[in-house]
């Protein structure tokens, strides 16, 4: 199975969402955002927290490309901004970790 940095990376959405998304990482409050995007007290850990907003990214986006009338552009570049900080949050913790191996040797 793929890690969740690449099934990211590997997402293609309209530039015009992810633009917007891109306006909302300042803002992101992981406390806040993700304990209301994932309706839970206990957050999970960055990897976890990614699988579960692919899972609720891809049925937003399947009602965007369907036209569904449920539609929320403001959850899906919510779900979007999301995704890209806890990637960012993963990614920082990798590298953190990755240097603190190479120091151990």
């Amino acid at each position: 199975m793929e890690d969740v940095l690449t099934q990211i990376s590997r997402l293609k959405r309209p530039t015009l969402l992810v633009r917007t998304a891109r306006h909302g990482i300042e803002d992101y409050n992981r406390l806040i955002h993700l304990r209301r995007l994932l309706k839970t007290d206990n957050l999970p850990s960055p990897g976890k927290a990614i699988l579960k907003l692919m899972e609720l990214e891809t049925i937003v986006d399947e009602q965007r490309t369907s036209k569904r009338a449920e539609y929320s552009v403001a959850r899906h570049v919510e779900l979007i901004v999301a995704l890209m900080c806890e990637a960012r949050i993963l990614k920082a913790s990798k590298a953190s970790r990755d240097r603190s191996m190479a120091n151990a040797r």
